[in-house]
């Protein structure tokens, strides 16, 4: 009856709505939470301010890119599939703004310095990331079965977007993994042995540890996270090739990786070189 008087669009639920959305082929990462909160909340009272108070509520202390990822755009995939079936109507959800990216990175001497500077358990984890550009937890929850030495590389199955990618491995990261005493399980440990515990909060786990490898090292403003950023910069440097970088850092956008290429102009020098203005100045300096 309630169908019948006020149409479908009126009384289909968000539960409704993600049920036909998965049953499609939509992505099920990130729904739970979205379904706990919503349930057989009418598609129609979800709308811009319950949206923004559930990623408040339901993310509190995250980013504008964490909220957008795991809340704004579930609903908003949902809320689109519905659309097109016709149990509610198109909408345009406003998301957070985004702060630019932030960009830290170490040259190679700063790289082994804070090597140097890490405890014995976390030594060879960072040691992984620099020569990987892993992200941490991707890093943190690797299992040795997905590690192969003799044919030096490492398959990550559990991967930010969702996509298994491999990568090889390079002399100092396969010596530093050998060094280890075991061979199952988790391939990084925490200090007394036992596989790091699955947290939400990216570098949680090894931030006190990390951040006093930092302090002993003299280096600032420095994360688990930047050791991938100084990966990407030195692989774009030594190899110029943006598409292997993407391949390699598991990248689905090229706008992600062409920041990489701004820091690291030196290819562009002998183009500079040619400019008619610095010819000039070439002239009136064999002149002087």
């Amino acid at each position: 009856l309630q169908d019948s008087i006020h149409g479908t669009g009126a009384t289909a639920t968000w539960l409704e709505a993600v049920a036909l959305y998965l049953e499609g082929g939509g992505e099920r990462r990130y729904l739970q939470p979205l379904i706990d909160r919503f349930g057989t909340t009418p598609l129609a009272r979800i709308d811009q301010g319950a949206i923004d108070r559930a990623a408040r509520e339901l993310k509190p202390d995250a980013s504008a890119a964490t909220r957008t990822r795991q809340v704004y755009a579930p609903i908003g995939a949902v809320l689109h599939h519905a659309a097109k079936r016709g149990l509610c109507e198109y909408r345009k959800i406003e998301r957070p703004r985004q702060p630019r990216g932030r960009m830290r990175w170490l040259d190679p001497d700063q790289a082994e310095h804070l090597i140097e500077a890490c405890a014995p358990h976390l030594r060879p984890l960072v040691i992984f990331l620099f020569g990987t550009g892993a992200r941490l937890s991707e890093a943190l929850y690797l299992d040795w079965k997905n590690v192969d030495l003799a044919a030096r590389r490492v398959r990550f199955m559990e991967t930010k977007n969702g996509e298994p990618r491999g990568v090889p491995l390079n002399e100092r990261v396969i010596v530093e993994l050998a060094k280890l005493d075991h061979r199952d399980g988790a391939v990084f440990r925490r200090p007394d042995g036992q596989p790091y515990a699955r947290r939400r909060d990216g570098g949680g786990p090894v931030k006190t540890a990390f951040k006093g490898a930092c302090r002993r090292a003299g280096i600032s403003d420095f994360t688990p996270h930047d050791c991938r950023h100084t990966w990407a910069s030195w692989f774009y440097s030594e190899t110029r090739d943006i598409r292997a970088l993407m391949e390699l850092g598991g990248w689905r956008s090229m706008k992600m990786v062409e920041r990489y290429t701004h820091l690291n102009p030196d290819h562009l020098a002998a183009a500079i070189e040619r400019l008619p203005w610095t010819k000039t100045a070439q002239g009136q300096s064999e002149s002087a």
